[in-house]
């Protein structure tokens, strides 16, 4: 059998785990849905959410992972024998795989910006300028499959390294990196020119916008941006030492995740408001069209926005890096494959598969507008894999936790080697209750959503 490793300490595990559930989500996609969904009264619900849905789902991930010692199939086929409970671990395999393959080409467009911003592009370009050079970036035949083959290439070789010598050293740096280039961009652009209206529209909460959409909203968030539902956490758990405090850990990655999405606001609002015209509810193109026309206009943008596209690189490679584990972890366990080796096939056949969302935003038309569904392969692939089997492998996920392996199994686990869990009696009741019908609630809203789009 191949040596699964292990992480060398708490510290490590948190970091790769923050790491994990670290990404645009919360950059990006908190931002915007901040400024689509009311300003603060989307985010004191959201941190309800994460209380209340994202620590009871960390625990029970990371619980089924460290008691099975095992990848998602893995785990499965260990604490539920001779049952179909492994299906779900398969799904979170493919989940991983496919997620990896379109994720990746995102994160090779902000990888990209990166260098078109040092070269000053930016400077002085009015709209059509900036979305000339998107169109650029996403839409050539050759540019995304090579920002596209360095993540990936990238992410494999830290996989193949190993948890200690790959995952957990490089997710040490990372990530301390990220949250000191979050802090050093948010008080510069606390000090833009109008800068209190940003501030004003993202902490001065009214409540009274508070509706069934907002709360969907805010749950989905929030389940999202935890990295639940495909067996990263599962995954990265299973390597934990038994001495560790289960729940601690869940409370130190739900608090610095979120952290990172609250400080990511002190950054995007007051630089969104300093300039007229701009609104911090322009949703998806706030990254590569909003932004830019920021950058262009403020004093000091050429290093604001290359420590920006830098911080979005480095948040977008920590997630790579789980989603490649996934599967990685299973080919190791199940079929006894060397680390380096289900590390490369594994991310030869995402590159491979990343190629056709690649060539969908433009590049190659047939992909770019699918037939009968009037989106391009990528959204496609993020409305299957990153959303409704995400949503899925949550619920069963919990359903499993509360009413097949028994939530008394779930506490055994996290109280081994004498921890104390205090909150056992509530997290049984959000466990078995609370979160299978807010799951319902994110998946409902979720396909509401989607069809009035359609």
């Amino acid at each position: 059998m191949q040596d699964r490793g292990s992480w060398s300490s708490r510290f490590g595990f948190v970091m790769a785990a923050v790491g994990s559930a670290v990404g645009l989500g919360n950059i990006w996609r908190f931002p915007y849905y901040t400024g689509t969904h009311g300003g603060a009264a989307f985010v004191f619900v959201y941190l309800l959410a994460v209380i209340i849905l994202g620590i009871p789902l960390l625990i029970t991930e990371i619980a089924v992972g460290r008691a099975s010692n095992k990848n998602p199939v893995g785990a499965f086929k260990t604490l539920a024998p001779n049952s179909r409970w492994y299906l779900v671990g398969i799904l979170g395999v493919v989940t991983g795989i496919v997620i990896l393959s379109y994720y990746s080409v995102i994160a090779g467009w902000v990888f990209g910006y990166i260098f078109i911003t040092l070269s000053n592009k930016f400077s002085g370009a009015d709209e059509q300028i900036i979305s000339y050079i998107f169109q650029t970036v996403s839409g050539s035949p050759i540019i995304p499959l090579i920002l596209l083959l360095i993540i990936i290439g990238f992410t494999t070789y830290i996989v193949s390294k190993g948890i200690q010598s790959g995952i957990e050293r490089y997710t040490k740096v990372l990530m301390p990196v990220l949250f000191f280039l979050l802090i050093i961009l948010a008080i510069r652009s606390l000090t833009l020119p109008n800068a209190i209206r940003g501030i004003e529209f993202y902490l001065s909460p009214d409540l009274s916008k508070i509706d069934a959409k907002v709360i969907a909203a805010a749950l989905g968030q929030a389940f999202f941006s935890l990295s639940l539902g495909m067996g990263a956490i599962l995954t990265y758990g299973s390597y934990l030492a038994k001495r560790e405090n289960i729940f601690g850990c869940s409370a130190w990655i739900a608090f610095s995740d979120t952290l990172v999405a609250i400080v990511a606001g002190f950054v995007i609002f007051p630089a969104v408001f300093s300039v007229e015209g701009l609104s911090p509810a322009d949703g998806p193109a706030l990254i590569f069209k909003v932004l830019p026309i920021v950058i262009s206009k403020m004093p000091g943008g050429l290093i604001f926005g290359t420590a920006l596209f830098v911080l979005l690189t480095i948040a977008a490679v920590t997630s790579t890096i789980s989603l490649l584990e996934v599967g990685t972890s299973f080919l190791i366990d199940e079929y006894n494959i060397e680390r380096k080796r289900a590390a490369y096939i594994l991310g030869g056949i995402s590159f491979i598969l990343g190629i056709f969302s690649a060539l969908s935003c433009g590049a190659v038309g047939f992909l770019s507008k699918l037939p009968f569904l009037g989106i391009d392969f990528l959204s496609l692939m993020d409305v299957i894999f990153g959303n409704i089997s995400l949503i899925f492998g949550s619920l069963c996920i919990a359903l499993f936790a509360g009413y097949k392996w028994k939530v008394d199994n779930i506490i055994a686990e996290i109280e081994s080697e004498n921890v104390n869990f205090k909150f056992r009696m509530l997290y049984k009741v959000l466990i078995k209750y609370i979160v299978p019908l807010l799951i319902l609630l994110v998946f409902v809203n979720f396909i509401v959503e989607t069809f009035l789009k359609l």
